[in-house]
This record gives structure tokens, sequence and C-alpha cells, in this order.
């Protein structure tokens, strides 16, 4: 699933597309992906509207409209955004799910081969993205904050750090990245790290996001994580333990292990990341 690095990569991406253009015709190809209000109103509204800008909240990407909504897409684990032009191909491929006609003959395509990814059209985006928690890299997510966050919590580190509700935009990826970083143990439970392993943590979460960005995203094995012009990122190429199991840790030299939480894989240096009370 696309995680806050790619989503803002996209965004920047689509921002110089999208911005100050018009949809001229929405087709909907696969219904169920529009949540809210229902695809035949979601496909009336849009057409003849103007994006305002392209924004991101946590792995959210935010299409403000002139018309004072606010498109808002998941991509969920398959979705992306590909921008063709008519004389591409009829735009129909076989998981393509909407196809968005622009005013300067540009085609925004959905595709999303698994079908999760979902669409929202409201009028005021916190109905959807309020709930979410703080973001990693504003300004105001201080070291203090993530440790008073951290206070009392009786759950496993990672697990809590998945949590949209407790950070927006933290993912499988960056979360194993981080805690490698800041030499913790992914199952140590999150309300007994000291105020020093917090900001180190912080610290941790804030530049595995930051050099996601800069490399553009992680596109894994799968492929399905690329750029609207078909680009790749290049995270991957920098990742110390994520899927890197059986090799070696670049930063002591021991095998990287992987284990499993919540049905998920995460992957540490047994030597760097020993599990503490």
């Amino acid at each position: 699933m696309p995680e806050l690095p790619e989503v803002e990569t996209i965004v920047r991406k689509l921002r110089p597309h999208l911005a100050g253009r018009t949809f001229t015709e929405v087709v909907m190809l696969w219904e169920r992906i529009v949540t809210r209000p229902g695809a035949a109103a979601f496909c009336r509204s849009l057409t003849g509207a103007q994006v305002q800008n392209v924004e991101r909240r946590g792995k959210y990407l935010l299409f403000p409209l002139d018309t004072g909504q606010t498109w808002l897409v998941h991509l969920r684990m398959t979705g992306k955004f590909l921008l063709r032009t008519a004389r591409e191909g009829d735009g129909a491929g076989p998981h393509v799910r909407a196809r968005f006609h622009l005013d300067d003959g540009t085609w925004l395509l959905f595709s999303d081969t698994r079908k999760f990814g979902r669409f929202y059209l409201v009028d005021d985006p916190q109905e959807v993205v309020g709930a979410l928690g703080p973001e990693p890299l504003a300004a105001d997510f201080t070291a203090a904050q993530l440790a008073e966050r951290l206070a009392g919590r009786r759950g496993e580190l990672k697990r809590l750090l998945l949590d949209q509700h407790f950070i927006a935009g933290l993912g499988n990826i960056y979360v194993s990245e981080a805690l490698w970083r800041a030499g913790i143990h992914p199952r140590r439970v999150a309300g007994t790290l000291t105020r020093e392993e917090a900001e180190r943590l912080h610290a941790a979460i804030v530049g595995a996001l930051t050099e996601g960005i800069a490399n553009g995203g992680t596109t894994l094995g799968d492929g399905q994580y690329v750029y609207p012009d078909g680009g790749l990122g290049r995270q991957q190429e920098y990742l110390a333990v994520y899927e890197r199991a059986g090799e070696i840790c670049p930063r002591c030299g021991a095998p990287v292990e992987r284990i499993v939480q919540g049905q998920r894989s995460t992957y540490l240096c047994p030597i760097c990341q020993k599990l503490t009370e």
C-alpha cells in the first residue's frame, strides 16, 4: 500500500498537470469505487468543476474544487493514477476503473487491480480525514508530542505506529525502517520508551519519510507503485531492513530477520534492535 512518501510524490507529480484544469467528462467504469455520494452524483458534480490544487493528508489525496467541494482518494493496495492523452489509447485497460477528461486534452486514469481504492466527494474533507493522527512531517509534530502520545500505551510499538489515528501516513515499510534507524525493537511495549528513545524514534520517523520523498517513494518487486507518467520510485535501493531478511544489516553486519505482527511482516536487526523492557 502506498505510504506517505509515495502519496506525497504522486501529489507533487499530479499538481502541475491538474491544478487549474477543468474536468470535461468523468467516466466511471466500476461504480463501487465511489464511497460517497454515489457514482452518478459523483460524475455529475465533477463534470465542469475546476481543480484548485492537489494536496495530501496522511495517505489520502485531496483535490479541492472550485465548487467548494473536495474530492478525496485513498489508493489502498493497488490504486494508481496515470496521465495519458486520448491518442495513447481508449483508456479502458483491464484495470482502469475511472477516466477523467481534462480541458487540455489530457486523460487522468485511475487503475486499480484489486479494486480496493475509494473516492469521496464531500463538502468538508474533515468528514473523511478528521480522525487521522498528526502529520509526522509537520512542524508541530515534535519529539515531546510523540513522547506524550506514547505514554501509557500498552500495545506493541510497531502496531501502534501503523494506526492512522495515532500518526497519519506511516505504513509497513517506513515503520520498519524508522525502528531500525532508532535501534528499537518493534515488539517493545509503546509506553515503556524513555524520553531519549522517543526523541530517537521521532528523528528516525522524520528521517525515513524525508529520504523516501527525496527518492520518489518505494517501488517494490510487484511494480504496483508507479508515477502518473509510468516512472518508478528509487527508495527500494536504500532500504536497510524492509524485505531484506537474510541479508546483512548495514550497521552491524548481523543477518536481518523477519517476524510477523498482526499478520504483517516486520523486518529488523536482532543485534541493533534488542528487545528490552
